[in-house]
């Protein structure tokens, strides 16, 4: 059993649009870092406490080309901005507060100030249009609006009606002005640990996307497992990525967990290109980067050719990482990336190994403080060696709010994220697909992420999606997406030599008896394929391109 302490949240919104007790996952509390996990805690506050007791006060936290602050000037307005939602705006504990914004100084400190007052922070993605926010607005009624003042018109357009703050702007009216003005800083909200501190919304790879709950002790929680055991930061690592903060895995990697480790955190005055974030790690001396593959393999030549300074470890989560973009990004740079597997509803990695501990094609080995087995349909645990799904308990789980899907994701207690897996006899985790992404054609089994990593070792693909189309003879049929580098033409022969490819790096029935060459592949906000979206072009009534055979 896990300490409890009286809930401050007066909103019990949340509480009351959790799932049954017997539906929620099983909890690991069993290492003596969870253990020692308080039963009252307000995550930043023990965040920004745990960094000044560590003498990070004066050390630089957040950073912009605009702005510098240290551990305790950022605390400071942290402060100031709860004190605007509380005494201005009302917020009380447990109230949901929207927050749209891109990765900024101004965005971080807002969020802080959220939680730290005991609202929840349902953060957004930038890219989201009126529509969809308007969907999360229903879903999570939030008390108050926090937006970038750069970003407001979908969200005004909404026409929600509820009061709209907006922030990262100098107008006197600002969410920043009038903490200027606050002359009182604004105590931490006593939160119990189990207190809601965010909704997190999936991004939408399979649809319509679920919040998940989270609450101020899982997130310390998972402070304790992947950041302390595998990714191990410091406090001289500079921190700089990609991955949005709405996004959990940009969340945990740009704010959170270099909080935890007293790191600072560099935002750009602008969005990442490829070519940018190379130059904007040798210009900043970045040392921790997080992003997506796809990413990844975008930058490697800029790398290769301008260096990537201080860099010591680079992060690859968010989808699949394939073989081929790791070994590209290792010559372009010698380092080896860190890859892990994480999941929204899990809140970050929970299967990850540190550079020297690599296997190759492998993601990692389940992370301290988790649990993850290999299970067939029936939920019994299968023998090395076998495909499977993934199943894994830990400190962090699934709970939706108000879903009834639910019961997909947790069965008998255990977190089913949805991928297929092998384990080998030294418990290194190898990823085959999502589990709905596995192609059945002929009487065989296609993990379309491998297809795609074969693809991906052509030097005339730039990117590439794979998925399962539906035929009459085999059932399904392997159709591959291909996004091609400049230069190349998209013709008969280059589908011959592609197919030609595949069936020399794999076994010949995995290879794409489809090729569909196009400009660019469906994907999320946070760089995520899509491949719901290539499915329903695969279908042959909705397939609106026309396939080279």
């Amino acid at each position: 059993m896990t300490p409890t302490a009286p809930s401050a949240q007066t909103d019990r919104f949340v509480h009351d649009r959790l799932p049954p007790r017997a539906a929620w996952p099983q909890r690991r509390h069993d290492t003596p870092e969870l253990l020692a996990l308080p039963a009252q805690v307000n995550l930043v506050a023990a965040l920004f406490d745990r960094a000044l007791a560590a003498g990070h006060a004066d050390r630089p936290f957040l950073r912009s080309d605009a702005r510098s602050l240290t551990y305790a000037q950022a605390r400071d307005e942290v402060q100031r901005l709860a004190a605007v939602l509380e005494q201005v705006h009302g917020v009380r504990p447990g109230q949901r507060v929207l927050l749209r914004g891109g990765n900024s100084v101004a965005m971080a400190l807002a969020w802080l100030a959220v939680v730290h007052a005991g609202a929840v922070a349902v953060a957004t993605m930038p890219l989201l249009r009126a529509q969809e926010l308007a969907a999360i607005i229903d879903k999570s009624q939030p008390a108050l609006l926090l937006c970038d003042a750069a970003l407001t018109t979908e969200l005004e357009a909404v026409g929600s009606g509820l009061p709209l703050r907006r922030f990262n702007t100098p107008d006197a009216d600002g969410f920043e002005a009038l903490a200027a003005q606050q002359t009182a800083r604004a105590e931490p909200c006593p939160t119990a640990g189990d207190d809601i501190a965010l909704l997190a919304f999936t991004s939408g790879t399979t649809g319509t996307p679920k919040a998940a709950v989270h609450t101020h002790r899982e997130v310390l929680a998972a402070c304790e497992c992947w950041p302390r055991h595998v990714l191990r930061a410091t406090p001289d690592d500079v921190v700089m990525g990609s991955p949005p903060l709405a996004f959990t895995f940009g969340l945990g990697g740009l704010l959170i967990f270099p909080m935890w480790a007293g790191c600072s955190v560099y935002f750009p005055a602008i969005g990442y290109t490829p070519e940018a974030m190379v130059r904007l790690m040798n210009q900043q001396g970045a040392t921790l980067c997080y992003t997506a593959p796809t990413f990844y393999r975008q930058m490697a030549p800029f790398a290769r050719t301008l260096g990537t300074g201080r860099l010591r470890i680079s992060v690859s989560a968010g989808e699949g990482l394939p073989d081929a973009t790791r070994q590209l990004w290792k010559e372009a740079t010698g380092l080896e990336m860190l890859d892990g597997i994480g999941a929204t509803e899990m809140f970050h990695i929970f299967i990850s190994s540190a550079p020297e501990s690599v296997r190759r094609g492998a993601v990692g080995q389940v992370v301290p403080g988790y649990t993850a087995r290999i299970v067939d349909e029936q939920g019994q645990e299968l023998p090395d060696g076998q495909v499977g799904r993934l199943a894994v308990i830990g400190p962090t789980g699934c709970r939706y709010l108000d879903d009834a899907r639910q019961g997909q994701y947790v069965q008998d207690g255990w977190n089913f994220p949805g991928d297929a897996f092998v384990r080998d006899a030294d418990g290194y985790f190898f990823y085959q697909a999502r589990t709905d992404d596995m192609i059945i054609t002929a009487g065989y089994n296609v993990a379309g992420p491998e297809v795609e990593s074969a693809l991906l070792q052509h030097p005339a693909v730039a990117e590439c999606g794979v998925v399962g189309k539906p035929d009459e003879e085999r059932g399904q049929i392997v159709l591959a997406f291909v996004v091609l580098q400049p230069g190349h033409s998209g013709d008969a022969a280059l589908v011959k030599a592609l197919q030609d490819h595949v069936k020399h790096t794999l076994a010949p029935y995995k290879y794409p008896r489809e090729v569909v060459f196009t400009d660019r592949l469906p994907r999320t906000g946070t760089g995520k394929l899509q491949r719901f979206a290539l499915r329903q072009l695969a279908h042959p009534s909705t397939d609106p391109l026309k396939a080279v055979r």
